[in-house]
């Protein structure tokens, strides 16, 4: 159901108008985008089709309706695809570049010994329980925060944990998308 592979955007670099993006072609737009949500091409494949796209919120909101429309196991799904937080494939230096920039910001990439400790066992509690790892938008947290909010979520339902993991998806996805696309340009204004 999730397609994995190597894709060729970088954050940051060039962003794109909407205009250029409206232009791509599915390939090319697979190969763009493929990875906003994390190993998941699917969801680019999924929404190519929505084109013409405004401008790039227009085209977060478009990956977002994707994710809020899949049932609770490709929540799930989608929730799997995702690296434990501060965890064995960060310390290999295995991440994604857009994992590794992720988590860097947040500050996983400094954690004490305690702190690295304290998150493994947080993460192997919670995947124990949910059956997919716990995803936050790092961007938008520190890690004392992360480390909070893992304890608490262990609180939640699994359906309701699936949902909120989805939803944090969006936001990772969202900010993402305005890294490559640029935020300024819509659908009627030129290039």
């Amino acid at each position: 159901m999730f397609a994995m592979g190597t894709f060729n955007y970088r954050m940051g670099d060039n962003p794109l108008s909407i205009h250029v993006v409206n232009k791509m072609g599915y390939e090319e737009f697979i190969k763009s985008f493929g990875n906003v949500v994390e190993h998941c091409s699917l969801c680019a494949a999924a929404v190519w089709r929505e084109r013409p796209f405004r401008d790039a919120e227009n085209l977060a909101s478009c990956f977002g309706d994707f994710i809020d429309r899949l049932p609770i196991s490709g929540k799930e799904g989608i929730l799997r695809l995702h690296p434990d937080l501060a965890g064995r494939l960060a310390q290999a230096g295995q991440l994604t570049s857009e994992s590794t920039r992720e988590q860097a910001s947040a500050g996983l990439n400094t954690m004490t010994e305690e702190e690295r400790q304290r998150m493994t066992n947080l993460n192997k509690r919670y995947t124990q329980k949910f059956g997919f790892p716990f995803v936050i938008c790092a961007r938008e947290n520190k890690k004392d925060a992360i480390l909070r909010g893992l304890g608490e979520r262990l609180e939640n339902a699994p359906q309701t944990e699936a949902i909120t993991g989805a939803n944090e998806v969006k936001k990772i996805c969202r900010l993402r998308l305005l890294d490559l696309v640029k935020p300024d340009s819509q659908l009627n204004s030129p290039l």
